[in-house]
């Protein structure tokens, strides 16, 4: 009898979790079926309980009829955990392996998607600039979340951050003073505006949107992982089309391009940092 009940409350919760899926869906297009269950689940309820409601059928009311807690959910759902020059060998790889390659082209194309609160957009633009590639180069950051692109625009970041930044950056072959590149304010660090004079700041959802354009490289790290199967395969079916012959891929550190569809069309750089190129 308890096992049936055990059973019945998880297909209800199933069921609730699906309805409200659905209606986000319905409702303001935001498709977040195929992302993976225990992520969505838990940042579900974590919603649920920062509302101080009972159920989520509750807090699906509650998003149809208050679009600021529609916000706060959609906020919930987006994955905004980053940190500039996260994983330095990343970026010392990228600088000793890919940018020869780029230097190549008379112009260059990058595509950050999912680019959350921009640090990692901004690490690239230093790292371009260092490597005197920056003004040739348009870099594309996008994410599906409004409110962490404005924060990506302003610039803005805690001055608590700063020592681990700094030494990510030495870590991953840096060649100034990490602090040449902002001065403090009253509200935080604030990096230098040229940083992002050759960046685009736009609303992309990497579940619903297509491709906008050819790359020399696409960016997208640690944001696969919150995907399900069916779900990785379309996103990578969407950054092939988007990557021009030669171009490269580059996923976060739980992220592979083996195992999926597309895995016969590129060929490794970096097996331990996860580039790729593209071959065929």
């Amino acid at each position: 009898m308890v096992k049936y009940q055990e059973d019945s409350n998880d297909d209800l919760e199933k069921l609730e979790i699906e309805l409200l899926l659905q209606g986000l869906y319905a409702w303001c297009g935001y498709d977040f079926k195929n992302y993976a269950y225990n992520s969505i689940r838990r940042r579900i309820w974590y919603r649920v309980h920062a509302e101080k409601l009972s159920s989520i059928t509750a807090l699906l009311e509650k998003i149809l009829h208050e679009p600021a807690c529609l916000q706060r959910l959609i906020g919930d759902f987006s994955i905004n955990v980053t940190e500039m020059f996260r994983d330095p060998l990343f970026f010392l790889h990228f600088r000793e392996k890919v940018v020869p390659l780029l230097r190549t082209y008379p112009s260059i194309k990058i595509w950050h998607a999912g680019c959350a609160s921009g640090e990692e957009v901004y690490s690239m633009a230093m790292l371009l600039k260092e490597e005197g590639l920056y003004e040739k180069t348009k870099i594309y950051a996008t994410d599906m979340n409004a409110e962490v692109l404005k924060k990506a625009k302003s610039g803005l970041f805690p001055l608590e951050n700063m020592r681990k930044y700094t030494s990510n950056y030495l870590n991953a072959g840096g060649k100034k003073a990490f602090s040449d590149y902002y001065h403090v304010t009253n509200n935080g660090v604030k990096f230098h505006s040229y940083l992002t004079e050759n960046v685009v700041f736009a609303q992309h959802n990497l579940v619903t949107d297509h491709s906008f354009n050819e790359f020399h490289v696409i960016l997208c790290r640690n944001v696969l992982i919150y995907f399900n199967k069916p779900l990785q395969e379309k996103v990578h079916s969407l950054f092939y089309e988007s990557l021009g012959m030669f171009g490269i891929l580059g996923l976060g550190d739980k992220e592979t391009i083996n195992f999926t569809n597309m895995e016969d069309s590129y060929e490794t750089i970096s097996r331990s940092q996860k580039l790729y190129k593209k071959v065929k």
